[in-house]
């Protein structure tokens, strides 16, 4: 059955492939975001601003909202987190008190750096489980949020979904310094740019196209406070991402500066997928190695035409 949906965040990495995915589910899909856009069903929007994410809301009146709107990243976090605290904590209370008002069902994305320095198999109970220590401003803005959702649970009966992404990359990822680290080694290597490696890391890469899955699963799969991890099957060292790329670019093994480890980061993320497999009849389909291929074909088609670096 269609369902009126709402997007925030609707033209960033995820949010744009996302509603195009829904649009092709049947479902009427409203998007907003910081830009302007002349697509029909977009709207304008800072969700740190109650009036203008109001306005939207009232407008849409949506029966589900993936509210993915956030500043993204550790660095990124750190460099400007007066913009990551208004519009992670401040924008997620706007939305939760319209969800208050309205009763709109929510995903609500947060990440697999809410875990920290656990150095464990991060599966969703840990959270629960144990006093876990966030490394950044962003990784702390995403607990905080994470609370913030349970807490409106709690007291007006609102019903949301966590999903913690975990490391997700592929096209549609632009380069900027504060993106994924499979997005800043394709970049660099097919740029000739040096990049630092860290040895000691590993990470539940995910690709996007997997955590679309996902993430248009929960609609027909939705389960009010429930908490679900997206990660790939593959726990990867940093070294095999970097190889793999400068394999399938054909840059210099010289780009690559390899270093122990890197300070506040968590060293090994390796997520519980099994919960995710179970409750949204979802799985990763796309391995490293291929991930990787597809997301230098794009970086090539967009910064050299198509033309080899």
């Amino acid at each position: 059955m269609p369902v009126r949906i709402l997007v925030t965040g609707g033209r960033g990495t995820i949010g744009r492939p996302l509603v195009n995915a829904l649009e092709e589910n049947g479902h009427e899909i409203w998007a907003c975001d910081l830009g302007h856009d002349p697509s029909r069903h977009y709207v304008r929007c800072d969700v740190s601003e109650y009036r203008q994410i109001e306005q939207v809301v009232e407008r849409v009146k949506p029966d589900f909202v993936y509210h993915l709107a956030a500043e993204f990243g550790r660095r990124n976090g750190e460099d400007f987190y007066e913009t990551l605290w208004r519009t992670n904590a401040i924008g997620t209370k706007n939305v939760l008190r319209l969800q208050e008002m309205h009763g709109f069902r929510m995903v609500f994305a947060s990440s697999s750096e809410i875990y920290g320095e656990y150095g464990g198999l991060m599966s969703e109970s840990v959270s629960d489980r144990l006093p876990l220590h966030q490394l950044n401003d962003y990784a702390i803005s995403k607990w905080v949020n994470e609370l913030q959702v349970q807490n409106s649970a709690m007291r007006s009966g609102t019903e949301t979904v966590r999903v913690r992404i975990f490391n997700t990359y592929g096209p549609g990822e632009f380069y900027s310094p504060y993106r994924s680290v499979a997005c800043i080694f394709v970049y660099h290597a097919m740029h000739q740019m040096p990049y630092d490696v860290y040895l000691n890391h590993r990470r539940s890469s995910t690709y996007i196209e997997d955590t679309i899955a996902a993430l248009q699963a929960l609609v027909n799969h939705f389960k009010p406070g429930e908490v679900y991890n997206i990660c790939g099957d593959e726990c990867h060292s940093i070294k095999r991402l970097s190889d793999l790329v400068l394999e399938e670019t054909g840059s210099s093994k010289k780009l690559a500066r390899y270093k122990k480890t890197e300070a506040f980061n968590t060293l090994v993320k390796k997520g519980d997928n099994r919960k995710a497999r179970e409750d949204l009849s979802w799985e990763p389909r796309v391995r490293l190695k291929d991930g990787i291929k597809r997301t230098v074909e794009w970086q090539r088609n967009i910064y050299f035409g198509g033309k080899a670096a």
